[in-house]
């Protein structure tokens, strides 16, 4: 390799190469806003690349330059949701210097981004259209989906583990605490919670807290 070669390596990208790249954020940022009206009117069975491109005013062609199925575009907008919810967990979760505020702290953003962002439930859950049922996007996507899942929910494991709870104990109460909170969500999400009389957010401060003191109740014996 000569010098020059490895000043051309290291160069960075040209103006246009900029700008392409840019273009192509862009595509593909369109393409996820309609995909996602699209999967909230058709459901992931209803919706086609066909009607997805329809709605981001580009052909089908295009559309696969940057996905190859309308179950890749779903990733996409899942992954995406994923992010923003383990961003969420992990800052609240960083606002605190002990470990029973972490744990509560990370449970709350979690319940919270939920109930703020009800689109992103639906996204979750599978619920376009489709309603309560086994469902994913097969295997070249749900191991890497359920492992971005499983890291929104990381930071209330490491605050358990860091108030004494032992490996099996901190799965246990996060899978218990995700349960839990799914189920309040769904009540406020169908607006059943009303019948209740209840708060939905006291509902989940008071389950955390009682996690709290369960573990420090078994970790002093």
């Amino acid at each position: 390799m000569t010098a020059n070669d490895s000043l051309r390596r290291r160069a960075p990208a040209s103006a246009p190469a900029k700008r392409r790249q840019a273009v192509s954020l862009l595509k593909r940022s369109l393409i996820l806003d309609a995909a996602r009206a699209v999967f909230e009117s058709e459901g992931l069975e209803g919706a086609s690349l066909r009607s997805i491109a329809k709605a981001a005013g580009y052909t089908p062609a295009a559309l696969y330059f940057h996905f190859s199925s309308k179950e890749a575009v779903y990733a996409a907008l899942l992954a995406e949701s994923l992010d923003r919810l383990k961003a969420a967990t992990e800052a609240a979760a960083a606002g605190h210097d002990d470990a029973a505020g972490a744990f509560r702290a990370a449970g709350l953003a979690f319940f919270t981004f939920y109930a703020e962002n009800p689109g992103d439930l639906d996204l979750g859950f599978y619920l376009f259209r489709g309603g309560m049922k086994p469902q994913g996007l097969g295997r070249d996507f749900d191991p890497g989906l359920n492992g971005a899942l499983a890291a929104t929910l990381a930071p209330l494991g490491r605050a358990a583990g860091q108030l004494g709870a032992d490996e099996a104990a901190g799965e246990r109460l996060v899978a218990e605490f995700f349960a839990y909170a799914v189920g309040v969500l769904l009540l406020v999400h169908t607006r059943r919670i009303r019948m209740f009389g209840q708060d939905p957010r006291a509902m989940i401060e008071r389950h955390l807290d009682l996690a709290v003191s369960g573990v420090r109740r078994v970790a002093l014996g």
